[in-house]
């Protein structure tokens, strides 16, 4: 597998050294923009219920900009539940020299015992120094599973857990735009339980596949990016690469000794011809692999299971799982109206993940639409109405942010 990450690696350094000049990118990007022409639903709720406005921040001004989205919805496994998705972006420092820092708390539940709490968050510090990244969770499931690699679309089981999920990593800047860090990782599945034949049978894997099985991993990981975005709620014209090698140790408590490497990379690029509007197109592709053998079936790399849970919009989550998955999406971004207030968007991805033999051999592609309504102008926050099918699959899924 190793030869895949190098590969990886090099496509994409290679198409990053012929991207525009980042510094004239960020200097752009980092503009405090005039939003008096744009419009919100905090503008359409103030109107309607004649709300006073607030005196109009100076620049260097410290604010917080909430978008709050409480909704009921379907949820991977199966069902709905009543989920309240809420971002918070704010400065930590002078806007015009740091970018936005963000946090997301997305609790859901569905009065049957199942329920989740995802708290995320990136915080860049004075002058973009330090990035401090955390991703901490609690979730209660049952999640569908097809087993190891493509699988059939009818053959799935049921598998019940508690997953507990502390990720949190630090890293320092080298030079304008570059990061390297260290993280810190902790996985915790307990009572692993599945419908039918039981897992290990159903998914021919017998590493975290017990009956009843707690399948714990913890260790530190190597942290290296690049990133000339100001806003990743919604990103401006630039560019995003991430590389983290992670190293799981019996020494710090792991049930087994397992590596694993993590990829991305985005592309933004602006078709604008007016002022002020959307007219992006967006390119994201990643690669995670596991570099060795042992690794626990729930901590394998499946799709829907990157760090924010935002890829393979018109798939199930988990429909793909190996030791290995590269994952492909292009999006177009266009605003309706002049003011902001509407907008659309539409997609296609492709997944391809390695099967039993350890080998990539099928390419599985989605596509999908989208609607786009700015809650928060200030923060450049949108609701994301996304419509995606695929082979066997099609659905809405509602969320703050863009995917990407």
């Amino acid at each position: 597998m190793t030869k895949h990450t190098f590969f990886f690696i090099l496509i994409v350094l290679s198409t990053g050294a012929q991207a525009q000049n980042a510094s004239n990118m960020i200097r752009n990007n980092n503009v405090v923009r005039d939003t008096a022409i744009k419009k919100d639903l905090i503008d359409i709720a103030k109107t309607l219920f004649s709300i006073p406005g607030k005196p109009k921040m100076h620049p260097g001004e410290k604010k917080v900009f909430f978008s709050l989205l409480p909704i009921g919805g379907n949820v991977p496994g199966g069902g709905r539940a009543l989920i309240t998705s809420t971002t918070a972006g704010f400065y930590l420092a002078d806007r015009k020299k740091t970018y936005m820092s963000n946090v997301t708390f997305t609790p859901y539940w569905n009065f049957k015992g199942r329920f989740g709490l995802p708290l995320r968050s990136n915080l860049w510090l004075k002058n973009n120094e330090w990035v401090v990244m955390g991703d901490t969770r609690f979730l209660f499931y049952p999640q569908e599973t097809w087993g190891i690699g493509s699988g059939q679309e009818d053959n799935n089981v049921m598998v019940n857990y508690k997953y507990i999920r502390f990720y949190q990593s630090a890293l320092r800047r080298l030079k304008p735009y570059l990061y390297a860090g260290l993280g810190y990782n902790l996985d915790y599945f307990i009572n692993v339980r599945a419908d039918g034949p039981g897992l290990s049978d159903f998914s021919g894997y017998d590493i975290g596949t017990g009956v009843g099985e707690n399948s714990f991993s913890a260790g530190f990981s190597a942290n290296l990016l690049y990133d000339t975005r100001n806003n990743s709620i919604n990103p401006l014209p630039g560019c995003y690469l991430n590389i983290s090698v992670r190293n799981n140790s019996s020494r710090m408590g792991s049930k087994t000794s397992w590596r694993s490497v993590y990829v991305d990379a985005r592309k933004y690029v602006s078709l604008n011809t007016k002022p002020h509007q959307q007219n992006t197109l967006a390119f994201w592709t990643y690669l995670w692999t596991g570099l060795n053998n042992d690794i626990p079936y729930l901590n394998l790399p499946s799709i829907g299971w990157d760090p924010n849970n935002r890829s393979g919009r018109g798939v199930n989550q988990n429909r793909y799982r190996g030791k290995g998955l590269i994952y492909m999406e292009t999006e177009y971004r266009r605003d309706i109206t002049d003011n902001g207030l509407f907008g659309f968007v539409v997609f296609a991805n492709a997944t391809s993940v390695t099967e039993q033999d350890n080998k990539f051999k099928k390419l599985h592609p989605a596509i999908g639409t989208g609607l786009r309504i700015k809650f928060n102008k200030a923060s450049n926050t949108n609701i994301a109405i996304d419509y995606g099918m695929s082979k066997g699959y099609k659905g809405f899924a509602i969320n703050l942010g863009e995917a990407f």
